[in-house]
């Protein structure tokens, strides 16, 4: 168990930078890291994707915290954006969770890998969304909330890797982007936290110290490291070329996607 705790250390280390640095969502981190350690632990397979969905998205409560605030002393938060899109986000994650917690384990990765590999593709490309248009009223963020949180809670992440595009399709600078998506992270994981958490609450073969599909030490062990570590990730993404990162990222993210990938076939 030391050995897990330890390993569940490091991640939060790493998935606190990375979500202050580069403004994707560090369950693309946690959740691979996640369901291995369980795995290691013994835990049924059935669970572990649940669990590590539940896990990362409650970690990212504090995460997003930590690293939105970080952003905002910079004044790289458009708290306009956070306000209307904020109600969509609730529903569409609340709800995106309940629906993930009756679907197996086995489509769930399935779902995951094919994010992964999606993600890694964006970041690759390098490729930012034309400047088209200023931001929607209440009624489309309403419906850009409700989308951008039920992907995040099927795949357990704070949102960036969707809402740091639209935002920039939207006229909105790229380290703003970062930072607004960094806020928005706090009611996706709130929502997805709460419904992986209902929805797992009365399941029987659970591990011990879950909270229904929260997975407790998983849990303390990476929120300890990165709240720690994501103001330093905020800090460096306004002195390091985050372009150039998030491609070396994307190139992790496909290996993680591969070896998920062969573990399935």
């Amino acid at each position: 168990m030391t050995i897990i705790l330890l390993s569940y250390l490091g991640v939060g280390a790493i998935v606190g930078v990375i979500a202050g640095l580069l403004g994707v969502g560090g369950g693309l981190v946690i959740v691979p890291i996640v369901v291995f350690c369980l795995n290691q632990q013994g835990v049924p397979d059935e669970f572990t994707m649940h669990l590590a969905l539940g896990t990362s998205l409650a970690s990212i409560m504090f995460t997003s915290v930590s690293s939105f605030m970080a952003h905002h002393r910079r004044g790289a938060v458009h708290w306009t954006i956070v306000r209307r899109i904020v109600p969509g986000i609730l529903v569409g994650t609340f709800l995106g969770s309940c629906v993930a917690s009756k679907i197996p384990t086995l489509y769930l990765k399935v779902f995951f890998v094919a994010f992964l590999y999606y993600a890694s593709i964006q970041m690759l490309s390098g490729k930012k969304p034309k400047p088209s248009r200023e931001i929607p009223g209440p009624a489309v963020m309403f419906g850009v909330g409700n989308t951008i949180g039920a992907v995040s809670s099927l795949v357990g992440i704070g949102g960036g890797t969707l809402s740091v595009p639209f935002m920039m399709w939207c006229n909105v600078a790229v380290r703003e982007a970062i930072g607004t998506s960094a806020a928005i992270g706090f009611p996706i994981a709130l929502a997805g936290a709460a419904g992986y958490i209902f929805n797992g609450w009365s399941i029987p073969g659970l591990p011990e110290y879950s909270l229904g599909y929260a997975y407790l030490p998983a849990l303390a062990g990476i929120v300890s490291a990165s709240v720690f570590t994501a103001p330093l990730g905020a800090r460096l993404a306004h002195w390091l070329p985050v372009d150039k990162l998030k491609r070396f990222f994307a190139v992790l993210l496909i290996a993680v996607g591969t070896k998920m990938l062969l573990s399935l076939i």
